[in-house]
């Protein structure tokens, strides 16, 4: 066996039998070179391949570092008593980088010492937003690390941003209908000014759009322009350039709410912000991409907006340690890895998921829209069919889906009859069986 060989055997061997613990430094280049007698190009070459194959990695000025063996996703997600989850937004635990995350942890405390007792700059730990306007370039939005807010996730910003008086003196929200149902709630329950915009599988009513931006006094447009929840669909190019340019044109702003930028193959999106970035407020979460409990995201501002935004947060709302993790999290390549691996499973579901719905379709009874990744679809329905007889019937039968009608402004009173299904706790046989039996039940409700 050549030396290269050696190498791999050896240390794909240790890691399999769990003789070396996760997180766990292996020998430097030049130790493992003199150890077995080999030049320092062919253990570079061996480290390398083990990366390839996610067993350990790499941090720079570092060293390299045990990943150990996780799930290989053969492991379906499963859920209690043989219920089929369609309702679930919670990212797949069996897709949680635990092992890695806990190492960044660890690394984070050892790099950062004292600095993380402290309370920390409004935007955010200085390194980690450096690092976050490099990701940020990689998906077409450009901003420097002052533009950055480092956030608890998308839905505290967005309270905070209903709430806050904005530069063009204006005071209603314009939300999408349908659109994210907590933040619906927080407006009406806020007695903030609120008013809708249609949006279906086919995009946002641009002429209603253009009417709301010149009569309606809107300060803000929110809009989901990928990936949308609840219908899963994405914005065309056409839309996304024409939104911008009214909005420049009739003084509005535009946040864009991108959490699910990572849960998809899709590499070619051009965001709204890409065609205005001094209109466009730009908001993404980590939580959905690696697990709930972190509750990080970012705000990326124009820079006009920047010091107004701050002297209104005035505080650090995220915990220094956390951010000091994702900064290695990303900075260690573990990030981009983690990425593809969680988006070509969602993707494989959602293309399991719409040639599930294309095979059980009834004609006239059931319509879908999919952008083909996210991780939701929106199965439309006869406006005949009872919703809430149906998600009971389902229910009863351990099937779980939300009612598009929860998607709503409740004063909005031109909504579309759908299921919001989720793939992302449902796996391969769920999806066929849990789609069969929503066909048979909306067919028999269509009859009733």
């Amino acid at each position: 066996m050549s030396k290269y060989g050696e190498i791999l055997a050896e240390w794909e061997q240790r890691l399999a039998n769990g003789l070396v613990r996760p997180g766990q430094k292996l020998p430097s280049v030049r130790s493992a070179a003199e150890q077995h007698e080999c030049s320092i190009s062919t253990v570079l070459r061996a480290y390398s391949e083990l990366e390839k194959r996610h067993l350990i990695y790499s941090i720079p000025q570092s060293g390299y570092y045990a990943v150990g063996r996780t799930s290989d996703g053969s492991h379906e997600s499963s859920t209690a008593g043989g219920t089929i989850d369609f309702a679930s937004v919670l990212p797949d635990s069996e897709l949680f980088p635990y092992r890695d995350f806990q190492h960044c942890l660890n690394k984070a405390i050892d790099t950062y010492r004292h600095g993380l007792f402290q309370y920390g700059s409004t935007k955010g730990l200085d390194t980690l937003r450096r690092t976050l306007a490099s990701h940020l370039a990689s998906d077409q939005v450009y901003v420097g690390p002052d533009q950055i807010f480092v956030t608890a996730g998308v839905q505290p910003t967005l309270d905070l941003l209903a709430r806050m008086p904005f530069p063009n003196g204006k005071s209603t929200v314009l939300v999408e209908q349908p659109s994210f149902d907590i933040y619906l709630r927080y407006l009406e329950a806020e007695g903030i000014p609120v008013v809708g915009v249609r949006r279906d599988g086919a995009g946002l009513d641009m002429e209603e759009l253009e009417r709301q931006f010149k009569e309606g006094d809107i300060k803000l447009f929110y809009t989901m322009s990928r990936y949308h929840n609840p219908l899963g669909t994405s914005l065309s190019g056409g839309q996304k350039r024409a939104v911008a340019k009214l909005a420049a044109k009739h003084d509005v702003y535009v946040v864009e709410d991108d959490y699910m930028a990572d849960l998809g193959e899709e590499r070619s999106f051009k965001p709204i912000h890409a065609c205005d970035r001094s209109r466009v407020i730009y908001l993404k979460s980590f939580s959905k991409a690696i697990f709930p409990g972190l509750r990080l995201g970012l705000a990326a501002f124009p820079e006009h907006l920047v010091d107004w935004f701050e002297e209104r947060q005035r505080y650090s709302v995220t915990s220094l340690l956390s951010q000091a993790a994702l900064d290695i999290f990303f900075r260690s390549g573990m990030y981009d890895r983690h990425k593809l691996r969680i988006g070509s499973r969602y993707a494989a579901r959602m293309k399991e998921m719409n040639e599930a719905v294309l095979e059980h379709h009834a004609s006239g009874v059931l319509q879908h829209s999919s952008s083909g990744s996210g991780i939701y679809i929106a199965l439309g329905l006869p406006q005949t069919v009872n919703l809430e007889r149906l998600t009971a019937r389902l229910e009863a039968s351990g099937i779980e889906a939300r009612s598009g009608k929860d998607f709503y402004l409740r004063s909005w009173l031109e909504r579309d009859k759908f299921l919001r299904l989720s793939i992302s706790r449902a796996n391969s046989s769920q999806i066929q069986n849990g789609v069969r039996a929503i066909v048979e039940a909306a067919v028999k409700a269509n009859h009733l």
